[in-house]
């Protein structure tokens, strides 16, 4: 009797279990489209999650200016990489599949990151999570346009965008503010993005991954290979206009997320992680909002103001590094976000206006691949001015070159871009 009194408690527990599993699969299965979301905003998430934690790792491991720059680097370089040689991926296999193989490397890498014991181990962790983050983002992105039950592509878009933007900016807010006031921020500040990636992949694990068939399947020794265009010489200046605009605001964006912890010191009374996270946090904020506020304006004048906006933001930095004012610093933080926001709603805009049907996959690739760059070369620049001299040098020399390439290339979009539609 008490034998039976014990094992039914326990079948009775098991039952339960199995039933809450079992409404969680029919919930997942019913609401794809949220968990696709989720999946994205979880993918994105790991990517500057480690942004506000820079210093803490240099004071760890006594690294210089030029490591911090390189650890970035290597994540953009990772992510292009992706981009590069696995954009087809989803289109092969289908977006389903990708998804997992995305999210179980970022939760392998946010868990290297989090166990990291030196630079190196640290910087295999940023390959991973680069590498996933373009896989997640090309995937989920085709996964929402699948899903969506208006079929409205634009919608779709739209939804991808802030999307990333969120994700992106939800990271380094929530690292920075664990990294401020827990113990062991190194290891606790990945916690919550471990714990999410988790969840995401069980739940991508519980959706049906319906059998796919790619349309046009590509020969074995080329499937990887990447597929670029450059537009033919009547749309070719404004495809470098829209593409350098990007340039400029990948470069500017990366600024902050790479080395805002190591020079904000000097320009705000306040300190800490939670201060360079917010901070990070806030121009992808506003950036989104910014692009949705001017998402009917014709496309030259958002470019132009966002070509207006980097070039001023770049100038109050620099008077920044001596007044210290909190004033000219936010002020250079918005117009940072209205640059980001208005450059890439802009630029996207140019490159979906010229490219041709035929050839709008390979465009919009060669146009990603120079923004990229801007996450790229310039702030390697910037790492070995500052290892050379010193921040303040090095920083002065960043600001005052993209002020002169932001202007510059203001000027050739006010005299070139003539297209009826960016007018």
């Amino acid at each position: 009797m008490l034998r039976l009194t014990f094992v039914c408690p326990k079948l009775s527990h098991i039952m339960r279990s199995l039933f809450a599993l079992s409404t969680f699969r029919h919930h997942i299965q019913n609401n794809a489209y949220l968990w696709v979301c989720f999946a994205m905003i979880v993918g994105v998430m790991g990517t500057a999650l480690a942004s506000p934690l820079y210093p803490i790792y240099q004071t760890a491991w006594q690294l210089t200016a030029g490591d911090i720059t390189i650890l970035y680097v290597i994540y953009m370089a990772s992510a292009l990489s992706s981009l590069l040689f696995l954009g087809r991926l989803s289109d092969q296999k289908g977006f389903v599949f990708v998804l997992r193989v995305g999210l179980i490397l970022i939760t392998t890498g946010i868990f290297l990151s989090a166990i990291a014991w030196s630079y190196t181990s640290f910087l295999i962790s940023r390959i991973f999570i680069g590498l996933a983050s373009s896989l997640i983002v090309t995937s989920a992105s085709i996964g929402l346009t699948k899903l969506s039950r208006s079929r409205d592509l634009q919608r779709a878009a739209a939804t991808t965008s802030l999307l990333i933007a969120f994700g992106f900016g939800v990271g380094p807010v929530m690292g920075g503010l664990i990294a401020q006031w827990a113990h062991y921020p190194l290891r606790s500040s990945y916690f919550p993005s471990m714990i999410m990636g988790l969840i995401a992949i069980y739940a991508m694990f519980l959706l049906p991954a319906a059998p796919h068939q790619p349309q046009n399947p590509p020969k074995k020794a080329s499937w990887w290979r990447p597929s670029l265009h450059i537009p033919s010489a009547q749309a070719r200046t404004p495809f470098f206009v829209g593409a350098f605009a990007a340039f400029a605001a990948f470069s500017m964006f990366s600024l902050f997320a790479s080395l805002a912890p190591s020079f904000m010191d000097s320009m705000v009374p306040w300190h800490g992680p939670a201060v360079s996270g917010l901070s990070i946090g806030i121009i992808l904020f506003m950036s989104s909002g910014f692009q949705l506020w001017v998402r009917q304006w014709p496309l030259k004048r958002s470019l132009l103001i966002g070509l207006f906006a980097f070039s001023t933001s770049n100038l109050l930095l620099i008077a920044n590094l001596q007044h210290a004012s909190v004033l000219l610093f936010a002020s250079s933080l918005i117009l940072t976000a209205m640059g980001h926001g208005l450059c890439l709603i802009s630029g996207m805009g140019i490159v979906n206006h010229i490219a041709l049907p035929e050839h709008r996959a390979a465009t919009t690739s060669s146009y990603l691949i120079i923004a990229y760059l801007g996450a790229i070369v310039p702030i390697l620049a910037l790492g070995f001015l500052a290892d050379l001299f010193s921040m303040p040098v090095a920083l002065v020399c960043f600001c005052f070159g993209l002020f002169i390439f932001s202007s510059t290339l203001g000027v050739l979009a006010f005299k070139k871009l003539r297209l009826p539609a960016l007018t």
